[in-house]
């Protein structure tokens, strides 16, 4: 609120000039990142505020936006409705998600011929705020599945230039690997090694679903099954595993078809993602054992699928594998984006103007609700034109009808934010 001050203009009348809008907030996909861990530390971003008004009737300047980057395959969820209002899988994609308030106005845009010096100015609309959930799901044109210890991250070190942890115990790996698998043009091949599958994994045990979400954006699984172990031998031996512990009983068909369960009870879509079978550590069995779990998998897998035996440690089988597995991507269309996307509303939702009447003793009501309480507080109940024209915009939003209707009486005290005020059927004010 301000005047021109000039000289020779005594009467140069109201020039409070208008407040600057609020910046937005956005999210973009950034290439160059690969994982949320940011979010972990910092959980609350906020857009600068518009600048106030001037005097001279100069308007404030606009609030600088906020641009949130997260790496691409980010799906942004608004946690109250649950819904996807954004995924963002190409580099530059960008969705805004709040809005920044508009700007309050200035005592000279309430100047008129009955009301040549308004003695109150507007606040500013404060900015929609939210909670969001931010889910990666990364984009690789492969993914490795199989158990724990099947060789997943031992493969991709040789196919691609990734060095992940290897080690000969479960779980080894606890976050997904990314490599790259060159095309003889230099062109690349996404490689995602998924960790963390084991039974019960689509329920949530162990890592299964920190990781089994990386799976759906692939176009093509390589199922890795670890034929070494002691049941394979006793299988094709025709020995006892009883004595050994639950988990290491079942031969390596049965861990093949586990997999496959967790995928299928995960998601419809991974239980229909082509899939190349390649049955790993040969380099660790007799010619028998490989030979007897080639002819297995062959009689129980259909005729077209692709199965294959390799050892990641003598190279055996590499490059058969690498070849078939660009051929296959040749002929596998592009993924399609396949989350449901509502139109987002809420980014651009200003509207606080809903608000409460409560009893709160005999003859006393109180009020709560966004505009209703940031009205009052930012009114000077030392103006009286500012107050008739707090009451009078009450009056618009339909509060005293509201108390009407609630039951309030004439003289019984309403409260809002700590004020008390006598309730009259129609608290409203003509300026004079």
């Amino acid at each position: 609120m301000a005047w021109r001050r000039e000289k020779y203009e005594p009467m140069g009348g109201p020039a409070g000039g208008d407040g600057g809008i609020g910046g937005n907030v956005y999210i973009k996909a950034n290439p160059e990142l690969n994982t949320l861990l940011e979010f972990q530390y910092r959980s609350i971003f906020k857009a600068d505020d518009g600048e106030n008004g001037r005097s001279k009737s100069q308007h404030g300047k606009n609030g600088n936006s906020l641009t949130i980057e997260v790496p691409c395959g980010t799906i942004v969820r608004d946690v109250e409705t649950g819904d996807a209002i954004a995924d963002l899988t190409q580099a530059g994609d960008t969705a805004m998600v709040a809005e920044g308030g508009r700007g309050g106005r200035g005592n000279a845009r309430f100047s008129s011929s009955r009301r040549q010096s308004p003695q109150f100015c507007e606040p500013g609309e404060p900015g929609v705020e939210r909670r969001l959930t931010l889910e990666l799901k990364l984009i690789a044109d492969i993914g490795i599945i199989g158990l724990p210890n099947a060789g997943k991250s031992t493969l991709i070190s040789v196919l691609s230039a990734a060095k992940p942890k290897i080690a000969n115990y479960a779980f080894t790996t606890l976050s997904p690997n990314l490599g790259v698998v060159r095309r003889p043009n230099g062109d690349g091949v996404l490689l995602a090694d998924i960790p963390g599958l084991i039974e019960g994994a689509s329920d949530g045990l162990g890592l299964g679903h920190d990781f089994l979400r990386h799976v759906e954006r692939t176009r093509l699984l390589l199922h890795l099954v670890d034929i070494s172990t002691v049941a394979s031998y006793a299988k094709v031996l025709g020995e006892d595993t009883d004595t050994l512990p639950p988990d290491e009983q079942r031969d390596p068909w049965e861990n093949y078809e586990l997999i496959n369960r967790e995928l299928a009870k995960y998601s419809d879509k991974l239980a229909t993602k082509p899939q190349l079978v390649v049955l790993t550590k040969t380099d660790a069995i007799t010619d028998e054992i490989k030979d007897y779990w080639l002819s297995h998998f062959k009689k129980n897998l259909p005729k077209d699928a692709y199965l294959t035996s390799i050892s990641s440690i003598s190279r055996h089988g590499l490059e058969g594998l690498r070849q078939e597995m660009l051929d296959t991507l040749d002929q596998l269309p592009a993924e399609e984006n396949f989350v449901d996307v509502v139109e987002d509303l809420r980014a651009t939702n200003h509207d606080d103007s809903e608000f409460e009447i409560t009893l709160i003793g005999k003859g006393e009501w109180e009020i709560t609700g966004g505009k209703v309480e940031r009205l009052i507080r930012t009114t000077d109940p030392r103006n009286l034109d500012a107050v008739h024209r707090m009451f009078n915009i009450y009056k618009a939003m339909g509060v005293f009808k509201a108390l009407r209707k609630a039951g309030a009486q004439e003289g019984d005290t309403i409260v809002i934010c700590g004020d008390e005020f006598e309730y009259a059927p129609d608290m409203s004010f003509e300026f004079g």
